[in-house]
């Protein structure tokens, strides 16, 4: 078999694989509702250009998203949707999902050398050794795109077009246990005290 049609074949085995991955869900829905709280140890404003810089241990969370940074830089449109651009070694983020078909939320968490958060496309971009992990399933690449509005989501190994490799862990799922739970430990008995 010629390399290209391996690697063809590899590809298409790993688009299958990748589309049954269960990492990306949808954020809360009611994160957008809120607020946004900055806090870091320097600010400084440009109103003209509707333009706020944040720097040093920022800490940035609206609703259940939480971002931790050493600089952000956020952009309001004239609608009032914001755009933040996080950079740090490394930035971290998390954010709660939405329940679904009675399950509760559950928290996603990533971390790269920049996140770009885009509060009108509802869109996480991360860039630059980039990591999403959800329970115990992780994604690792240059690049990861996170829909938050079609739970959409790409990987790119390499960056600005070179090859690289994308890393997927994907746990098997528990199986429900078919023998009875194990006792409790018995507690070892203290000895008494004489004199």
């Amino acid at each position: 078999m010629s390399a290209m049609r391996r690697r063809c074949r590899l590809a298409c085995i790993l688009g299958a694989t990748i589309l049954q991955l269960p990492l990306p869900a949808t954020a809360e829905k009611a994160d957008k509702e809120k607020p946004v709280q900055i806090e870091a140890n320097r600010m400084s404003a440009d109103e003209a250009r509707r333009l706020t810089l944040f720097e040093g241990n920022v800490v940035f969370t609206k609703g259940t998203l939480s971002v931790r940074a050493d600089r952000v830089v956020v952009r309001q449109d004239a609608e009032g949707f914001q755009h933040a651009s996080a950079t740090g070694n490394p930035v971290q983020f998390k954010q709660k999902t939405d329940a679904k078909n009675g399950e509760p939320g559950i928290w996603i968490a990533g971390e790269a050398q920049r996140v770009e958060i885009d509060d009108r496309e509802e869109k996480v971009e991360l860039f630059e050794r980039a990591r999403v992990m959800r329970g115990q399933d992780e994604v690792r690449g240059e690049y990861i795109l996170l829909d938050q509005r079609s739970e959409f989501f790409t990987v790119t190994g390499g960056k600005d077009g070179q090859t690289g490799r994308v890393q997927v862990v994907i746990q098997p799922k528990a199986q429900p246990s078919t023998s009875p739970p194990s006792p409790p430990a018995a507690q070892p008995s203290k000895p008494s005290a004489t004199r």
